[in-house]
């Protein structure tokens, strides 16, 4: 029994210290942001309302852009057996909303297992161990590989070219750029371009053999994501045309804020990478042999610069590769730590990784602090219910609380009710039937407020240990209709 289980530890022991951390950031931070909203609410309806499509979400609230459900589908339909489990048991939602999330982790760490395994057969099993240390002692790849975002949805993809690009099947890598780009992200164009004109230059592949390749990968590609989502969305539609055609020539996105050109390098990669920023450098010049890896990768975040709005998960697919640079620059001084020189840059890089563990740290505990409206849902659903109401319980949700936690996962059963109906102005509320009001807003006429739930503000600089504190202010107010005696006379937390 012990040789096996140390066979399994050989084998998958790094897919399991990096599938609990990834497990870990779910269960401890469940709820989903705005930018999350179109798949997680797909993965909701597929899962609860199944072919009745008139019910679903994002035909009421369809968002700036169409999004496709070519990741939304096989994320739910292999989490449908715990969703119907949950359904027969009658468990809150909440627990499908793990599932959905860690079969996406399931599926995306494995991707990126796929090119670990092709980073030890050509830089070796110490190498491997390097990127799995910088990988797992960083926060956003792990934290964001369960987040059902497009980018992480083409994240999987990328990673399955970065092992195949390594392992040498040239066509094949292109060939999941191209599925990544038309399908889910189709700013990933912006990597194809340089990979492929290196490979070209290179004589790795040839011309009209890519082209011809990539152009009926393409049309495949179309073919399927028109079929599937001209039926979920009730027209004919390429989602991602139209996202290509809002952000890149109608350059729309910098409604959403814009960065200069250099906040890629000075911000979201720093923040990103921690100790395997400074490292990765560092490896381009130990070894001359990543640099044909780094140059399409550099190439693309440059590329990307271009555009005004700007943010990190935009480039979360680069981090594979500078993470590699970066063990190999590790392993390096590692087994050159004897030697003077290299004696102090082993215990620097010692001191960068317990840095990069505590950066770490701190980014999850404000993300932890960043889903308020969640929050105040769940303990509205522990301590909301009236003892003397047989009637619905209709919740008014605003927009910012939607935006900040909430999805239809968070919903429960009968007797509640949700209402997501927008434009309504505060001095009407009075005029509505809502039990219970979650906003943004503490003091709305009709309505008492009964609790508030606070979120993170800022980072606070200090005397002592630790030297930095998260400021919480509260951020969403959870209102009782006046009109109801049993909600005014009972106790509340207060706000």
């Amino acid at each position: 029994m012990a040789p096996k289980l140390s066979n399994f530890m050989q084998f998958y022991g790094y897919d399991l210290l990096l599938g609990s951390i990834a497990a870990f950031y779910v269960f401890m931070v469940p709820y989903t942001k705005v930018e999350e909203s179109f798949n997680i609410q797909a993965m909701h309806d597929i899962l609860y309302h199944r072919h009745h499509i008139e019910k679903y979400d994002h035909l009421e609230f369809p968002g700036v852009v169409p999004r496709t459900f070519m990741g939304a589908l096989p994320v739910s339909v292999l989490a449908f057996p715990f969703a119907l489990v949950t359904t027969l048991l009658h468990l809150p939602k909440i627990y499908s909303l793990y599932a959905v999330r860690l079969v996406l982790g399931c599926i995306i760490l494995s991707t990126l297992r796929f090119f670990r395994i092709q980073i030890k057969k050509k830089f070796g099993s110490q190498v491997e161990a390097f990127f799995v240390i910088l990988t797992a002692i960083q926060f956003h790849m792990l934290f964001y590989c369960t987040r059902p975002l497009p980018n992480i949805l083409a994240f999987g993809l990328v990673n399955l070219a970065y092992g195949f690009w390594f392992k040498g099947s040239f066509y094949a890598a292109l060939k999941c750029l191209i599925f990544a780009t038309v399908i889910f992200r189709c700013d990933i164009l912006l990597l194809i371009s340089p990979l492929g004109l290196e490979l070209l230059l290179s004589r790795s592949i040839s011309f009209w053999k890519a082209l011809k390749s990539c152009i009926i990968t393409a049309l495949l590609c179309v073919g399927l994501t028109m079929l599937v989502d001209s039926v979920m969305w009730r027209k004919l539609l390429w989602p991602e045309l139209e996202v290509f055609w809002f952000n890149s020539v109608l350059n729309r996105s910098s409604e959403w804020g814009s960065h200069p050109y250099y906040w890629y390098f000075t911000s979201a990669l720093p923040r990103s990478l921690l100790a395997a920023y400074p490292l990765f450098m560092l490896g381009i010049l130990l070894d001359r042999r990543v640099l044909v890896y780094i140059f399409p990768v550099l190439s693309f975040i440059l590329l990307y610069s271009k555009l005004p709005h700007k943010e990190l998960r935009f480039i979360i697919s680069s981090l594979p590769i500078f993470n590699l640079s970066a063990a190999i620059a590790a392993s390096r001084i590692y087994n050159n730590r004897k030697k003077r020189f290299w004696k102090y840059l082993n215990v620097a890089m010692l001191g960068s990784f317990l840095f990069s563990l505590g950066c770490t740290i701190l980014t999850f505990m404000a993300s932890y602090e960043n889903y308020p409206s969640g929050y105040a849902l769940k303990a509205l659903h522990n301590i909301g219910h009236l003892r003397n109401n047989s009637n619905e319980l209709w919740v008014h949700i605003d927009t910012f609380s939607a935006i900040n936690g909430i999805s239809r996962f968070c919903e429960n059963y009968d007797p509640w009710r949700y209402s997501k109906e927008e434009g309504i102005p505060l001095g009407e509320f009075q005029n509505q039937n809502f039990t219970y009001l979650l906003s943004e807003s503490s003091d709305i006429s009709g309505y008492k407020c009964l609790f508030s739930t606070k979120g993170f503000s800022r980072a606070h600089l200090r005397v002592g240990f630790p030297p930095i504190s998260l400021v919480k202010d509260p951020k969403v107010y959870v209102h009782g209709n006046v009109k109801n005696n049993e909600i005014i006379h009972r106790s509340w937390p207060g706000c």
